[in-house]
């Protein structure tokens, strides 16, 4: 009777090891793919902040990846102290509770954040670190504990010890691997960040809730009920009519005192405005108007890469109305929003093309009289359309006599990026014009055969009559941009490193970015 109850106990506990082992091995293969979503649903959130610049990247996989070292550490040294399944499904839930408080913390949070910064004007490396350091670091922390904690668990021979370790990190790594194109490729798109990161969170709570009993699916159950609260509700804005995540970026739109504002992923800048009853804006877009009178003959046929809600457009069609324009943006959600708020199709003569900037050059067999370069995403100008090589496609794509205009962000006394850009296509165009046309922004023109300066003045004495403020003065301040000795390349841009850099020094001496002009009424 005794050797029948302990060959009894000895299945049961032999059952039991084998429920632990799988529970285990769900465990890292659920919270590998929990920690991946994170980091791909962290960069998604900065976006509307920070923007998606590689520094802001650099910043979320470098502090994910020291949040997940101090987990494995401090892991390995709770797993050796208290080697308890309990203590693991508690840390993992904790984990889940902080992933799922971080949709709901951020927008404030990131808000008063980003006006901190601002009048500080330290920029979005700063920024970005400590935003990812404060929501992130703790719950990805957590995680890193589980792996380690899970071998500990799992181990029962040490003999065994190399081929245990190698399966659950193998699983790990198998469910970093379905977190991340999972997250990127059909949750973001479909549900959006918040969503996904609250997919996240219910993920990691059930598996964590498996070490722990019943009771313990309580806590997925209420995650679970978080993913019904719609996104808006965590987020306010002043006139804010529309808002919606693409595959791409996060879009907004706000409307006050009869005029409309698109903005994009940092929310800082104004991508497009619209006003129902005047194309001009009084603002950056009204620049590009004064260029088409220096290639000295109709224009023609435009490329607007970057068309956004389509103000430039929309104004080409009204001063040039013979000219018809190809207006590039990546992004159809854009598309469709300028359709809707912006009167995208108020120019018949606009043909909207689903394309990046540079592969659409390259694929197209049409000559532009003028191409226009409105993909600079303030603050970081995109480095593969600021080179050499880009530059000799864009020329590639001209008419004889044609130009090209681009507009790139400065400060009062730092216009390293403009000339950066400048002295850039400077080494591909003849003639290569600068303009600061507004304070925090100057417009580089190349054009593809030199003029006396005379000559440019002429020409642009003739423009549209209603346009003869803006001609003036590009004839009285544009100046002459000297070939760069160190051009950029495709190899080596360093747009992000000299913008910071502005950024920063202009901080320094007490400037502050809040003095950025709106637009305006004209």
């Amino acid at each position: 009777m005794a050797e029948a109850v302990r060959a009894q106990e000895h299945e049961v506990e032999a059952a039991h090891g084998r429920g632990l082992a799988v529970a285990l091995y769900a465990l890292v293969f659920c919270t590998g793919a929990a920690a991946l979503a994170t980091e791909i649903g962290a960069a998604r959130l900065l976006s509307p902040y920070y923007g998606s610049s590689t520094i802001v990247w650099s910043n979320v996989i470098g502090l994910v990846l020291a949040s997940l070292s101090v987990g494995y550490w401090v892991g390995g040294k709770i797993a050796d102290r208290n080697p308890s399944p309990r203590v693991l499904g508690r840390i993992v839930v904790l984990a889940a509770v902080l992933i799922a408080f971080v949709p709901f913390a951020a927008g404030p949070f990131l808000d008063v954040s980003v006006k901190g910064l601002d009048q500080v004007s330290a920029g979005a490396a700063i920024g970005s670190f400590f935003a990812v350091l404060a929501l992130f670091a703790p719950a990805l922390t957590l995680l890193g504990i589980v792996a380690p904690f899970a071998v500990r668990l799992a181990i029962e021979d040490v003999r065994d010890a190399g081929s245990v370790a190698g399966r659950l990190y193998a699983l790990s790594t198998a469910g970093s691997l379905l977190g991340t194109f999972l997250a990127a490729l059909v949750l973001i798109p479909a549900i959006g960040t918040r969503r996904t990161l609250l997919a996240a969170a219910l993920l990691a709570a059930l598996s964590g809730a498996a070490l722990l009993g019943r009771r313990w699916l309580l806590v997925a159950a209420g995650v679970g009920v978080l993913i019904a609260i719609p996104a808006g509700a965590v987020r306010a804005e002043p006139g804010l009519i529309y808002e919606h995540e693409s595959r791409y970026q996060f879009i907004h739109v706000t409307e006050l005192d009869g005029v409309r504002r698109l903005y994009l992923n940092e929310g800082l800048a104004v991508h497009s405005v619209w006003r129902r009853n005047s194309v001009l804006t009084g603002g950056e877009w009204d620049t590009y108007l004064a260029v088409p009178p220096l290639i000295g003959r109709p224009l023609r046929r435009v490329a607007i890469l970057g068309n956004a809600g389509g103000t430039t457009a929309r104004a080409m069609g009204v001063f040039y109305p013979q000219a018809r324009i190809d207006g590039v943006e990546l992004d159809p959600d854009v598309t469709a929003v300028g359709r809707r708020y912006f009167g995208l199709d108020d120019n018949p003569r606009l043909h909207v093309v689903t394309a990046d900037a540079r592969p659409f050059l390259r694929s197209t067999k049409a000559r532009y009289d003028l191409i226009v370069v409105d993909a600079y995403r303030p603050p970081y100008v995109p480095f593969y359309l600021a080179t050499q090589e880009f530059f000799k496609l864009a020329r590639s794509r001209l008419a004889p006599g044609g130009a090209i205009v681009l507009n790139v962000g400065s400060t009062p006394d730092d216009h390293r990026l403009a000339e950066g850009v400048s002295g850039t296509l400077a080494t591909e165009f003849p003639l290569v014009l600068t303009w600061q046309a507004l304070r925090f922004n100057q417009f580089v023109i190349g054009l593809d055969r030199p003029e006396p300066r005379p000559v440019l003045v002429r020409s642009l004495s003739h423009g549209p009559p209603r346009l003869s403020s803006l001609t003036s003065l590009l004839a009285r301040d544009m100046r002459v941009a000297a070939p760069a000795s160190d051009p950029w390349t495709d190899d080596r841009a360093p747009v992000e490193w000299i913008t910071d850099r502005m950024i920063l020094e202009f901080a320094a001496r007490g400037g502050r970015f809040d003095e950025f002009p709106l637009p305006t009424a004209p």
